[in-house]
Formats: structure tokens, sequence, C-alpha cells
């Protein structure tokens, strides 16, 4: 079964409660709660539903461009375009704040900071899908990501290998300082590497459908990384 198809249904152990709970039991037509957390893809993408919709509303308008942004990032099939359209809108409408969404997601995944950092690398790129990021996103992105437990520092790597920095510093995109060895830039490459490789990404609960995403951000880290080889002399091999 796709993981629409088991969302639609919500026949997994995604009860929660709270906001996500009530976000289930939209569709599926009853209040899953009080249950084991058993599929870790259907949780990731109830997250990030209803985070980008209450995303959506930061800049101040809704638009059904920003929904067909998102059916198209995650893939959704036709089939199922209805279903998530539903809940899309239901989270929107929702009087819990964002904060709420933001700080069920942290309870759960409290040990699993890396999926964590997956769901902001998402909303990144559901923002960027415009092509244009509101200021105002990207202050709820700070908020969400500041509610998860990242440090400034760390939002401002994430931040930067998404969007870039105004200075263009690839030490940032790879969250370390100029001052680093270069036994020690090359420890810190092959740990961010490892993390944000799409088969870790799959193994850590993400959806298949957002293997881009993780493609995209490699690909920013590896432009951080050959930036400062070359800045520094050294051969291009990692």
């Amino acid at each position: 079964m796709s993981i629409w198809g088991k969302i639609a249904g919500a026949g997994v152990g995604l009860a929660v409660g709270g906001p996500f709970g009530a976000l289930v039991g939209a569709v599926a037509g009853h209040l899953v709660i009080d249950r084991a957390l058993e599929d870790n893809d259907v949780v990731f993408t109830i997250a990030l539903i209803a985070l980008s919709a209450k995303m959506a509303r930061a800049d101040g308008q809704v638009t059904d461009a920003e929904i067909r942004a998102f059916e198209e990032v995650l893939k959704v099939p036709e089939s199922e375009r209805a279903n998530v359209k539903r809940l899309y809108r239901i989270a929107q409408q929702d009087v819990a704040g964002f904060e709420s969404y933001a700080a069920q997601v942290a309870r759960i995944y409290r040990d699993k900071p890396a999926v964590l950092e997956d769901v902001l690398d998402a909303l990144f790129h559901i923002a960027m899908a415009d092509k244009v990021v509101h200021p105002a996103e990207v202050e709820y992105l700070r908020t969400v990501a500041d509610i998860f437990g990242f440090s400034e520092v760390e939002f401002a790597r994430i931040r930067a290998s998404h969007l870039g920095t105004p200075r263009l510093d690839p030490y940032l995109v790879l969250g370390i300082t100029p001052d680093i060895s270069n036994e020690d830039l090359k420890k810190a490459y092959r740990r961010l590497v490892r993390e944000n490789h799409p088969d870790t990404l799959i193994a850590r609960g993400v959806p298949e459908e957002l293997v881009q995403i993780a493609n995209d951000k490699l690909a920013a880290i590896n432009v951080a990384y050959q930036k400062i080889l070359k800045a520094r002399g050294l051969e291009s091999a990692s």
C-alpha cells in the first residue's frame, strides 16, 4: 500500500491524539488515538502536511497554487489528491496554532533529531516551490526549528543548505568554522553526506517521494565542500 493509501485508510497505528489525531480522523472518520506509532513514513507525512499547511498562511495568503506546489513536491497521485487537500485545508483552518503541531512533532521524534531535520528540509523545499521564500516563511521555519530544539547556528546551516547565504559562505553550509583543520573538515563532510544520503533518509522513515530533497541538499553540501577544498589548495577527492 502506498503512503497515501495508508493515510486515507488510517490503517496503521498513527493514533497519537492531539492535532495529528484530529487530522487523520477527518479522513478516516474517527479519531485514532492512544496507540503505538507503527509507521514512520505515515507519521512523517502527516507532520509535513500539517506544518506546510500552516506555513502557507505565514505570508498572509493561502492560494491553490501553494497546495499544488505541496502536491507536486510530495508527488501526490491523482487518486489521493482529494484526501490530501482535505487534510491540508483542515490543518490551515484548525484553531490550534502551528506551535501545537511543531511541539507534537518534536515529542514524537525527540530521540531522532535527524528526522526533525528531515522535516525542516522538506518544509524548506516546499517553501521554495514557488521560487520565492517570503521573510515570514523564514521566520516561521526559524520558530519551528527552535521548537524542534535546533540552535540558531544549526538553523543557519540548514537554511544555508537550501537558500544559500548572502556571502555564499560554504563553511556555513557545512556547519563548520574557517579555523577547522583539514582532517576535521573531511570528517564533517563525510558525516553530512552519510546523514543526508537518500538511503539513510528512507531508513529513518522519510517517504520515498521526498528523496529528491536529499539529492538537492547533497548537491549543496558537495558544492560547498569543493569550494573549501579549492580555497585551501587541496585535492578535490573527498
